[in-house]
This record gives structure tokens, sequence and C-alpha cells, in this order.
């Protein structure tokens, strides 16, 4: 049985490898010059494999394809790919989060253990796939280097975000030949853009807070670290919230600098700040509450006046600093382009996609594995356990027919 797999990501080696060690003929193509390309950069260079959570919580985190990928996710756990790794000789540790990173904290590592697994596989690297037909024999697939036919076809090519590690979006196009429909890209895990100018604040990170956001009805937050950007805003927090609001129309984003805090203890904070420096410029006590460098911006919110007196701040005043130190408006001013997402959100639709095997409804012997797929989750491991998942799945399923 000759398999040709498009693309040398995560989905794909972990494919290939699970097909070849069940004597199958497998080929992967890459128009890359080397495997795993795109993993190589993931986690910042460190490669956050998975997320050791129950399956229950790991669901919770998928925001696109929740129960499309539950039977995937009940084939290969987490654990499943801890143990995987494990017995490849990777040794991994677990950080904060539930997050499973390689020992060495090196993205290198995984891929080489990925490598061995598909020992005996073949590799055409620096072979972009240009045209595939599917013919009585099966499916032709062009690339520089010739042709050749194959009898089943699996397109593991992932997303649109980083094109220069080779996500050029062509497994798109692909599934569009074959008369899939593909949902409207849009980017994922990517900064927020802010319509005012924050350019002062760039790399002022805030921690402790809450984002919140009110879209289409809707609302959502998140409690952790951001920071801002030249033109926005980004950091874990944000990063998740843009997943959410990534296909809204109309959101409104603020933010509770003091989470811990009820509008009431805050309160009687200011007030017991205000009776001891009564003599003092406001910009003293919220200096106090606040980095230094958030001040001015949150001082023009306010329309306060930094040089005014405490004693001569109205209870309206203060009311409204705590008003705004529990919701901090910020302008949202759309998302920043699909380049800078971690991954993208949309692709081959779930409707025409068989949830256990991973096959086309449409196109027999067609499989779609990975970010290609409309399915995405938060960061934290969730991404990476999805590709090799939806990988184990399809070489389970295609084992047995």
């Amino acid at each position: 049985m000759k398999v040709a797999i498009i693309g040398a990501g995560a989905s794909g080696l972990m494919l290939g490898g699970l097909l070849k060690e069940k004597g199958f003929d497998i080929t992967i193509f890459d128009g890359n010059e080397k495997a795993g390309k795109k993993l190589y950069i993931t986690g910042k260079g460190r490669c956050n494999i998975t997320n050791l959570c129950d399956t229950d919580e790991f669901l919770k985190n998928v925001v696109r394809g929740e129960k499309f990928f539950r039977s995937a996710i009940y084939s290969f756990s987490p654990q499943d790919t801890v143990d995987f790794f494990e017995n490849l000789g990777l040794k991994t540790k677990v950080e904060r989060g539930n997050r499973v990173f390689p020992m060495s904290d090196k993205s290198s590592d995984v891929i080489k253990a990925l490598i061995k697994h598909c020992y005996g596989v073949k590799f055409l690297f620096n072979s972009k796939v240009t045209k595939i037909s599917k013919t009585e024999k099966g499916f032709e697939i062009k690339c520089q280097g010739g042709s050749e036919v194959f009898d089943k076809l699996v397109i593991a090519t992932g997303g649109k975000s980083y094109s220069a590690t080779g996500s050029d979006g062509s497994g798109y196009s692909f599934a569009e030949s074959f008369g899939h429909k593909i949902i409207p890209l849009v980017p994922a895990l990517c900064p927020i853009k802010l319509k005012e100018n924050v350019r002062d604040l760039e790399g002022v990170s805030l921690k402790n807070v809450t984002i919140k956001a009110e879209f289409d009805g809707k609302k959502k937050e998140f409690f952790g670290e951001m920071l801002f950007t030249s033109f926005g805003i980004s950091g874990p927090i944000v990063l998740s919230l843009s997943s959410y609001i990534n296909r809204a129309k109309n959101v409104k984003i603020s933010l509770d600098l003091k989470k811990a805090l009820s509008y009431e203890q805050l309160e009687k904070r200011l007030l017991r700040d205000f009776d001891e420096n009564k003599n003092k410029n406001i910009s003293y006590i919220l200096k106090g509450l606040m980095p230094n460098s958030l001040v001015t911006f949150f001082a023009k919110k306010c329309r306060l006046d930094l040089e005014k007196k405490v004693h001569d701040i109205l209870k309206e005043e203060r009311k409204n600093i705590v008003e705004k130190l529990k919701n901090l408006p910020l302008e949202f001013g759309g998302l920043y382009d699909i380049e800078a997402g971690i991954i993208t959100s949309g692709g081959v639709s779930l409707e025409e996609i068989n949830p256990k095997t991973l096959e086309s409804k449409l196109v027999k012997n067609l499989y779609f594995v990975g970010e290609i797929l409309d399915i995405d989750a938060l960061t934290g491991g969730f991404n990476l356990q999805i590709a090799f998942a939806t990988a184990f799945s399809c070489a389970k399923n295609m084992v047995k027919s």
C-alpha cells in the first residue's frame, strides 16, 4: 500500500512513522529542505509537545472543533503523547499549567525523535507539490522532481501562519480541488491591535490582570500576564482572547487591573491612601496602584490632571478611578494579520471529514490531519496534541481498513 503524505510537520511525521511500522510504503513530500521547520520555533524554541490534563479539561481548551476532536483525543491522549516520546528516548518534564516540554528545552530534540520514529520513510525535501490528480490508479502527485501515483493521500500541510516555515496555504487549494469547503482563514493566538496610540507603553508588562471582552452578545475573560506592543497588546491572556474574538463583528475590551480586590475593597484602600497623602499629587497615589509607566495612560482615561493634589480630588473623580481600575477600556482595532498568529483558525470543513478515520467524506482514500482542519485550541500544548492525535487516529483506522 503506497501512501503519500504532504507535509513533514508534527502530524505528517507522526503519521508517517506509525504507518511505516505497519508495513506501508510511505513517502513524505515537503517544500522545505528539512523536516519539522515550524516545530523548531514552537514554544519559543522549546516545543510544548502536549498538555498533561485530563480529557475533559483538554476539550475545554479547544476553541473550534471540540465535538469533532473527541474521538481523536480518546484514541490518543496527552499521556499517550508523553509515553510515545519517552519510548523514543526523549526525556520530558511537566511545567506550570500541565505543559509538557523536552527535558533539554530544545525543540530540535523533539524533531530528532520524530525523525527517528520515521525510520524507513522516504522523504522528498525541496519537493513542493504542484498538482494532484485523482485517476483510476490512485492519486498522481506532481512536484519539481516528476510525478508518482499513490493508493492513498494524506494532506498534512498545516495552516497559513508563519509562511516562512513553509505554511503557504497550498493544502487548502488541494482540498478545494477535491471539492472540499474551506472555512475562511483568520489568525488565532495572535496580538490585538488598539486604535489608540500606545507606543509609549511598548514593552510594559502587566501581571495578575484580567482582560475582558464583550462581543456579539457573548463575554469572555482571561487572568494572567500581558504586555503592550507598539500597536496594541500581546501576551498569554491576549493571545487566548484573540482566538474567541477573531470572527466577531462588535468587540469591546477592558482590563481589570485589580482582580483580587472588589470595588468596595478598592474604595476603602483609596480612601485610606487619600487620607494619608492629602497634600501629595494624585500621581503619587496612582504609582502605588500600577506600574509607573502606565500612570499617564491611565490618567488620560480618567481625565485626571496628575498634578492635582489629593485633597482636591472630587468624590466623582475618586469613584471614577475605582471604576477604571476594575474596568479600564481599550479601543479594539482588530487583530494582527494571519502571519502573526501562532496558529490558523479555519480550514477544511469538519462536516466533510470522518472524525474517527480523518478520511474525506467526498473522496475515498483522501485524508486530512493536523492544523489544515478547522480545529484550533488555546496555548499550552493543546494544538500539537491535536496534530498528534488526529495523525494517530488516521493511522489506526487506515491500518484497520
